[in-house]
């Protein structure tokens, strides 16, 4: 087996991105959506972008909706060690690699079958060996699972060690696939996306988050015109965006009407272009909704409400098509979190 060290600060410093850096010594977290390999769809193994030992594979890489590369299991377990991280006032398992000691990422224990664990990662700690490269770059010893998945094929004479190509999997269109090929029958866990404003994203998402059957919430800005927005910008009132959070749900666990039902106790939506203190048509009341059936769901919880009496004017909740959502600034994601007793105006309502 290869020997796999970790350089000197020094050279990583030199031969290291300063994101890389960041993530892998100093523990960073990338913006989801807005790095390397999250929607990599292409066969091949993900080495420590450190040490270059093997972590990862392609063949137990599957879509979790977050916007970070995850995985159900490493391909190399001795490679990966875990220890709590309680940073954010809560207990996470924390990802690293054996050798170089890179962070990683972190797993949770809501992943697909078999392993039910998904293995959360930085693109920026990794860097990916594609299948054809496997032998050139030294990690031949891998390609014989992606033979026998069906993902690569050796030349006659070459004993299933060399000159790797590419091939469809097997099983034709009826074959129950992730982005990377075959997977368990059971599939990868169920999943669907939700993009919700009603007023400052900061309040908004640490209600979200308490949720039962809400995975992940990332807060950014939708339904503007301006691409790759920022706060700076979105705060004009001119791009058009609102405040909003990208919510990753289990519809297994919590139905997307169910979801705006708590969605209409969190916020006034009587308020046009306003919430609490905050004005501006970013802090509009809205429901961008992904499909057909989100929005009729969308229509009929709205109607729903507005026939309650609950609340005492019109309901003014915009319900609209999805648009790019760009994520908004670190800082701003998970901030009553790192900053408990930060300003909000959000509150369940019964």
């Amino acid at each position: 087996m290869k020997a796999y060290t970790k350089p000197s600060d020094e050279e990583l410093k030199k031969s290291l991105t300063p994101e890389q850096y960041k993530v892998t010594q100093n523990e960073g977290t990338e913006p989801a959506f807005r790095n390397e390999y999250w929607d990599n769809h292409r066969h091949g193994i993900y080495v420590d972008v450190v040490s270059g030992e093997p972590l990862f594979s392609s063949l137990d890489k599957f879509d979790s909706g977050t916007g970070w590369p995850s995985f159900t299991r490493p391909l190399e377990k001795d490679n990966v060690t875990t220890l709590d991280d309680r940073q954010l006032w809560m207990k996470r398992t924390e990802v690293r690699s054996k050798h170089a000691n890179s962070h990683l990422g972190h797993v949770f224990d809501d992943g697909p079958a078999p392993t039910g664990q998904r293995y959360c990662m930085n693109s920026a700690a990794l860097r990916f060996v594609p299948v054809e490269k496997l032998v050139e770059e030294g990690y031949g010893q891998y390609l014989p699972l992606f033979e026998k998945a069906g993902i690569a094929t050796a030349p006659a004479g070459a004993q299933g060690r060399s000159g790797a190509t590419a091939k469809d999997p097997p099983g034709g269109s009826s074959a129950a696939k992730t982005s990377n090929g075959p997977v368990a029958k059971s599939g990868p866990a169920k999943r669907e996306i939700a993009v919700l404003a009603g007023g400052c994203f900061w309040g908004m998402e640490e209600i979200l988050r308490g949720i039962p059957g809400v995975v992940e919430t990332a807060v950014g800005y939708t339904g503007g015109t301006t691409s790759h927005a920022t706060y700076e910008e979105v705060s004009t009132g001119r791009t058009g965006h609102a405040e909003s959070v990208r919510i990753v749900f289990d519809p297994d666990r919590l139905s997307y009407e169910e979801l705006l039902g708590y969605f209409f106790r969190m916020h006034d939506p009587t308020t046009p272009n306003r919430q609490g203190n905050d004005a501006g048509t970013q802090y509009r009341s809205a429901i961008f909704y992904e499909s057909e059936e989100q929005r009729r769901i969308a229509e009929k919880v709205k109607a729903s409400v507005e026939a309650s009496g609950k609340w005492k004017r019109p309901i003014v909740t915009e319900i609209v098509p999805a648009t790019q959502f760009w994520p908004a600034e670190d800082y701003h994601q998970d901030y009553l979190q790192k900053n408990p007793g930060g300003y909000t105006c959000h509150y369940l309502r019964d």
